[in-house]
């Protein structure tokens, strides 16, 4: 059974003393492919670094919401140039983060429109990052997404027609996945499909279009219901595959055949 872990930010210092292992366990598991995606310009040579040196790892270019607040032109010039590298497969992690108060709000949308832009030019899929406030205030961080996606989305060359990209780890409402699912993108689910108490959630993947899906770990983040308090790593994709199967009424083994087809269609990654 081979899967795609499609986000996993394996470059991060939490796999720095055991890299190596973590990669065989995750060939054990069937991972054959990871996308890493950058969170700002260090991570992203970080992860060009690692694509370069290992098979089956791809790298996306971007500059996270949380590591937008000193985003300027220098920095779009610095990620055209680093996206012209090899093994690079998207642009992301982008978007909104309005938990954390690392970026003014204003700065953030004008970094999410500037990366979108060159998405565009390149003509690559975007990584899309959404987290709602510690508090709700209107209008959400999903609410304002939508809308710059909204915007942005008729623009987009028509070689990303159908693989605009994707809002990983999601996490927002029924309608949000809707308009996204409208738009072209695909959603990605992580760990918390599997915990105990997120029926809302799972009513959201099972209702999506089976060849819009991609499983992601969010490693070391977000560990699956069955590595709780555990490091997360590529081979516990498995457990959202898994997920995802009873959800739809697959065998796990047909899940990750989909969701591998899916994420070479979004992405153009060579058959695993």
């Amino acid at each position: 059974m081979a899967l795609v872990d499609s986000h996993c930010h394996l470059n991060f210092r939490a796999y720095d003393h055991d890299r190596p292992e973590v990669m065989q366990r995750a060939r054990a598991a069937g991972v054959n492919r990871i996308i890493i995606p950058g969170v700002d310009l260090d991570s992203c040579k970080q992860a060009l670094a690692l694509a370069a040196s290992e098979s089956g790892i791809f790298a996306a270019v971007g500059i996270h919401p949380n590591s937008s607040a000193d985003f300027d032109d220098s920095a779009l010039d610095s990620l055209r140039r680093l996206a012209a590298e090899p093994n690079v497969v998207a642009v992301g992690e982008i978007g909104l983060d309005y938990h954390w108060d690392k970026s003014p709000k204003a700065t953030q949308w004008r970094a999410f429109e500037k990366q979108l832009g060159l998405a565009s030019a390149l003509e690559l899929p975007v990584i899309i990052h959404n987290r709602e406030g510690r508090v709700d205030t209107a209008p959400s961080a999903s609410h304002d997404l939508m809308a710059l996606l909204e915007k942005w989305a008729p623009t987009a060359p028509a070689r990303l027609t159908g693989r605009l990209g994707v809002l990983h780890s999601f996490s927002a409402s029924a309608d949000i996945a809707a308009r996204a699912l409208k738009l072209g993108f695909y959603l990605g689910f992580t760990g918390p499909v599997t915990f105990k108490n997120a029926d809302d959630l799972r009513e959201i993947a099972r209702r999506a279009p089976v060849d819009r899906l991609l499983v992601e770990t969010d490693g070391p983040f977000l560990s699956p219901q069955q590595r709780r308090g555990k490091r997360n790593e590529p081979a516990y994709v498995r457990y959202v595959n898994d997920k995802l199967a009873g959800l739809h009424g697959l065998r796990p083994e047909d899940m990750a055949h989909q969701t591998s087809l899916n994420a070479e269609k979004l992405f153009a990654l060579p058959p695993g």
